[in-house]
């Protein structure tokens, strides 16, 4: 039996690419789904048309163990969508790997979704009485149900039809044999962006996925944006009227990848200045900054700049940690942090170490990285976190169910000092943290959904409906 290292840290759901148009749709999305492998690793999908037939394959893991040798050879297709995939909702098997696959009245689509519905279990039991039977426990499934279910004959018609029930955060792509349609959220919660290729219009989580197949960026899709991609042309329109940003402020933080821009902010310069502010706020004497890789490499390297003192590679992170067998006792547990990071002792030997980090979940591997630099003679360790506590869940696609989990929402920040064994810890303050990463907006919050450390949820939020969807 196996199962995985649980790491100390956030994990995103799922990353989502589209492109219509291009005669070799599929392969570039499998190359897309390369790009935004960062987002989910245990499964991936591609769904294509070449207008008459469909091409289908969805496999476990990453993207190159999902589609072993010969499995794209057989695609065709001028559109194409792929998913890779995190669990949060809906358990790791096949069944639930995107993208879904369904034949229903008006024919045949495909759906690949990012993030989180917090009324899908509601939904669920309503479909289900009214006679949908439920192939998977994947949330995206409740839209496919949605969508088959409208009286709309057209999918742009349908697939709106079907988010005026959802709540949440979806970054969603439906593609039947002809047409490509897009949408978000009303708060814009999960990114997506749209790119060209030539005559070719893409769609992606993040903007790196347009860089591995040569696309340029066009735009941001927008809070409540709903649009069809076809033969004759392309729509932008709207699902809702009801719109107001507020992405989830972690994309800049930790998922995204420091070479995609979003909103036209690059994420490694935001995570510099992440680094700067922080130093600003909680400076302190020391003989080396190190980060813990890799969301942390960027902002240590804008806390190095501002305070002066050197920036060293202290930690090494092994990559190609995946599945192990269960550990047979807690001490070996306790040494299973040793598998994915190691420390370079002649950089942190008998020196006053800052080890900055982009947050603290549950605070056991921080405790692990603490004591394993100590371990290799660092006479000081000293925590940094480049964002505020993590107080309070995530409901839209972010694996934070329960504020048990959280340490910060039972201890104070001394409690965590102790906790994790440091010399001294400092958080990002909220402001400080909105001031650094720039956006300019005039939404509340400067456009972010700062719930997770302030508890103020940008939709409304049922926990008896939000917490079942999130336990599937």
């Amino acid at each position: 039996m196996f199962d995985r290292v649980i790491w100390d840290e956030l994990n995103e759901e799922c990353g989502v690419f589209g492109i219509y148009n291009h005669k070799e749709a599929p392969q570039l999305t499998y190359l897309g789904l390369h790009a935004l492998q960062h987002r989910g690793q245990e499964s991936a999908g591609i769904c294509a048309s070449d207008g008459e037939k469909w091409y289908k394959h969805r496999g476990m893991g990453l993207v190159s163990e999902a589609f072993g040798k010969g499995d794209l050879e057989k695609f065709k297709g001028h559109i194409a969508i792929g998913h890779t995939r995190y669990t949060t909702a809906g358990s790791s098997k096949i069944e639930n790997a995107q993208p879904l696959f369904f034949r229903y009245a008006q024919g045949s689509m495909a759906v690949a979704h990012n993030g989180n519905l917090v009324n899908a279990a509601v939904l669920r039991k309503e479909l289900e009485a009214k006679g949908s039977i439920f192939q998977t426990t994947s949330d995206t499934e409740v839209i496919a149900h949605l969508i088959a279910r409208s009286e709309r004959p057209d999918l742009p018609g349908a697939v709106k039809d079907a988010l005026q029930h959802i709540k949440g955060a979806y970054a969603l792509c439906v593609m039947n044999q002809n047409q490509l349609v897009i949408a978000l959220d009303p708060n814009g919660l999960r990114p997506l962006s749209l790119g060209r290729l030539g005559d070719a219009i893409c769609v992606a989580s993040e903007t790196c996925a347009f860089d591995i197949i040569g696309a340029e960026y066009w735009r941001d899709v927008q809070p409540g944006e709903l649009i069809i991609v076809d033969e004759n042309g392309i729509v932008e329109t709207s699902h809702t009227e009801k719109t107001q940003r507020s992405m989830c402020i972690f994309e800049y933080i930790y998922f995204a990848r420091p070479d995609s821009d979003i909103d036209g902010i690059n994420v490694h310069m935001a995570r510099k200045r992440l680094g700067k502010q922080l130093a600003k706020e909680a400076s302190i004497e020391a003989d080396v900054i190190i980060g813990v890789p890799d969301s942390s490499t960027s902002a240590a390297i804008g806390f190095a700049e501002a305070t002066g003192i050197p920036y060293e590679i202290g930690l090494i992170k092994n990559r190609y940690v995946g599945r192990t067998f269960i550990q047979p006792s807690q001490e070996l547990r306790e040494r299973a942090v040793h598998l994915k990071l190691s420390a370079v002792r002649k950089v942190v030997e008998g020196k006053r170490v800052v080890m900055i980090d982009d947050s603290i979940v549950r605070g056991t591997t921080s405790n692990r990285i603490v004591r394993m630099l100590r371990e290799a003679g660092a006479k000081e360790v000293h925590v940094r976190i480049s964002s505020p506590p993590v107080m309070n869940p995530c409901f839209y696609g972010i694996d934070t169910s329960s504020r048990e989990e959280l340490i910060a929402a039972t201890k104070s920040i001394e409690e965590i000092r102790l906790a994790i064994e440091a010399d001294s810890l400092s958080f990002l303050s909220v402001d400080g943290m909105l001031e650094a990463i720039g956006r300019e907006d005039s939404a509340p919050n400067r456009g972010h959904c700062l719930a997770c450390f302030t508890g103020q949820y940008p939709t409304e939020i049922d926990f008896e409906e939000a917490l079942p969807a999130l336990k599937c």
